[in-house]
């Protein structure tokens, strides 16, 4: 026969704390009684008992001069305030989820909302809870809480404050959920069912659906059990709910061949063993061999600045909870969890993940401890800060302000300021664009004392260009094609960045059609394809092109023209000696002074302006030095007047 003992069997890490401080106060030898019983199980409330805890069932019958210890189910506010009015110590072993229950329906009611509460009303737990509210309603589900709304429809648009009892099922919290959601218009609810009872629901369920038999081990009296063992039986026929190892009949469950073991959150380790050790001689549970040893090794001392790991039991939206494997519960408040507002907590965790923390402070009389990340994550980035400016590393940060005198980025939540000389930007530019955006760095300064830290995107620049050019230079060759960007333009041409490295195009080079500045053709910023025409690694001087030699305007005009054809052109400059005109774009001609009439002409201007369109006949073509000559005359005189000049 097989035994399979699940995972999270027996003591949740709320009922651990509180059986540790009833054991720890037993053993002090200081005189102590139990308010009502410490947890729902009488095998460890009689364990207790032979250590000298002794029990009462209300505040009166106390003795005067012994403390009270508040048991795990919590206790209203009125029997704080009878404890305090007759001056008796308090041992608060309330669990600090339940704790945090009590400080929610209290927060609802001051601000000015109903607390509803559901759960068992008559379990402990709830009616604790209920006695820290001034009218609270308390629901066992969410067919009550139909009820309850039906009964008065005012009750739907009621500021409404839900909470649930920790051993609450995810099923009712699931129900009460999308129904409070549906029917109520001011509904809040907080999902204050602790994760590790959800986890063993969860896993005493896959448990009892691949096994013949499933045991239950638990008080008759515990809440939590009592829903274990509900929720097995949906899946396994034969679920049995035991106490102790004596109620066992293992002969009734025939030839049943997997058998799965569960226990609720108060059933302390030695009746585990004994359940198992009962039905399998063969195999052994790993557990400690006393109820006092297994308290012993759990202990763990905790001190402010300790590192310690732990593991996720809730995220709710105002904190996390977390399991230190202590007596002591704790919680990362969401100031406390991560530097970068944009973080949720909820999408980078999930309950069961590990976690590493820094301890803020302990609170050993109400069994909490306030942790951080967000300073553990802060040591760790300065020291990381330290490392990149030892070693020249580049880090990569975002821009978050503006400030006077440069920027201001965050790296891992550590504050960075960038001077204005070392942004990157031209003198006078506008350092707003950087705002929002991710930059690489170099880490120039670092005064954690003083939490001062000076970082440089000039540098990484400049390296950066520095090893593209070199890459460039490597490379070059004459015709070979870059993209670039125009990064100034001068009267004689535009320079051209192409990866690092500076190139000149000439005005010549711009275009094939004459122009009188670059900026008719680029403009400053404008991505363009460019192609070397010569470069000089000396002088580090690169000429470049980008005028498209598919686009040579010179094949178009011998494709189009020949000597003797008449051209109809367009004056484009007026010079002592004639006039220049356009044949098609990119290729001019000269008309000499001595053809622009077909009379004397003192000068070009008496006869053609800049603009005017003329035909003309031409006369010669040098392709050497791609010069064409044109002749008005010809055209006015007809045939043969170029002849008889």
């Amino acid at each position: 026969m097989k035994v399979t003992l699940a995972k999270t069997a027996g003591f949740c890490y709320g009922v651990r704390r509180a059986v540790e401080l009833a054991e720890q106060t037993a053993q002090s030898g200081r005189p102590c009684v139990m308010l009502g019983s410490i947890i729902h199980n009488d095998h460890v409330v009689a364990h207790l008992a032979r250590q000298g805890m002794g029990r009462v069932d209300r505040v009166e019958d106390v003795p005067e001069g012994f403390a009270v210890l508040i048991r795990s189910h919590g206790e209203a506010k009125a029997v704080y305030d009878r404890l305090q009015e007759r001056g008796l110590p308090v041992v608060d072993a309330t669990c600090p989820s339940v704790a945090r229950i009590h400080r929610l329906v209290q927060e609802a009611e001051v601000r000015g909302r109903q607390p509803v509460i559901i759960g068992l009303p008559t379990h402990p737990e709830v009616v604790a809870i209920a006695g820290w509210c001034r009218s609270p309603v308390v629901l066992e589900d969410d067919a009550a809480l139909a009820k309850w709304l039906s009964e008065d429809e005012k009750r739907r648009s009621m500021p409404l404050t839900f909470v649930f009892q920790t051993t609450s099922t995810r099923e009712t919290w699931k129900n009460c959920e999308k129904f409070a959601k549906k029917e109520c218009t001011n509904a809040e609810l907080f999902d204050t069912i602790c994760n590790a009872t959800a986890r063993r629901q969860s896993e005493a369920q896959e448990l009892a659906a691949q096994s013949d038999v499933m045991v239950v081990i638990g008080d008759h009296q515990s809440s939590n059990t009592r829903h274990l063992a509900e929720l097995c039986r949906q899946c396994c026929d034969q679920v049995y709910w035991v106490e102790q190892a004596a109620e066992l009949e293992p002969e009734r469950w025939g030839e049943a061949s997997c058998v799965g073991i569960t226990a609720g959150a108060s059933t302390p380790g030695w009746i585990i063993k004994e359940v198992k050790t009962k039905m399998s001689n063969e195999t052994k549970m790993e557990i400690e061999e006393s109820f006092a040893e297994m308290l012993e090794k759990s202990i763990k001392t905790l001190n402010t600045g300790d590192k310690v790991v732990g593991t996720v039991v809730q995220i709710t939206p105002t904190d996390i909870q977390v399991d230190l494997g202590t007596k002591h519960a704790g919680y990362i408040s969401m100031s406390e969890f991560s530097d970068d507002p944009s973080v949720k907590a909820e999408e980078v965790l999930k309950p069961g993940d590990q976690i590493e923390v820094l301890v803020l402070r302990v609170n050993d009389s109400e069994g909490v401890v306030s942790l951080s990340k967000k300073r553990l994550d802060a040591n760790k980035n300065w020291e990381e800060i330290e490392a990149a400016k030892e070693n020249k590393t580049v880090i990569e940060a975002t821009i978050r302000e503006e400030n006077k005198g440069g920027v201001v980025a965050n790296y891992k939540g550590v504050r960075v300021f960038i001077p204005a000389s070392q942004t990157g930007l031209r003198r006078n530019e506008p350092m707003t664009g950087l705002v929002g955006t991710t930059v690489k760095m170099h880490i120039t300064e670092v005064n954690r004392s003083r939490r001062r830290v000076v970082g440089s995107i000039r540098s990484v620049l400049s390296e950066e260009r520095a090893a593209r050019s070199k890459a460039i230079w490597d490379s070059i060759e004459v015709g070979k094609h870059y993209s670039g960007t125009v990064k100034s333009l001068t009267s004689y041409g535009a320079f051209v960045d192409i990866g690092g490295v500076d190139g000149m195009v000439h005005i010549s080079e711009l275009s094939w059609s004459r122009i009188k500045h670059p900026s008719e053709v680029v403009s400053v910023g404008d991505p363009v394809e460019v192609y070397v025409i010569k470069y000089d690694p000396e002088k580090k001087k690169i000429s470049l092109g980008m005028k498209d030699p598919n686009e040579n305007p010179w094949e178009t005009f011998l494709n189009r023209y020949s000597v003797g054809d008449v051209a109809t052109v367009k004056v484009v400059k007026l010079m002592s000696f004639g006039a220049f005109a356009e044949v098609v774009p990119g290729v001019d001609g000269l008309i000499h002074i001595s053809q622009i009439a077909d009379h004397r002409v003192e000068k070009p201007e008496d006869e053609l302006k800049e603009g005017d369109i003329v035909d003309v006949k031409i006369t010669d073509v040098n392709l050497e030095t791609r010069k064409v000559s044109l002749s008005r005359r010809a055209v006015l005189q007809g045939a043969g007047a170029e002849d008889e000049e």
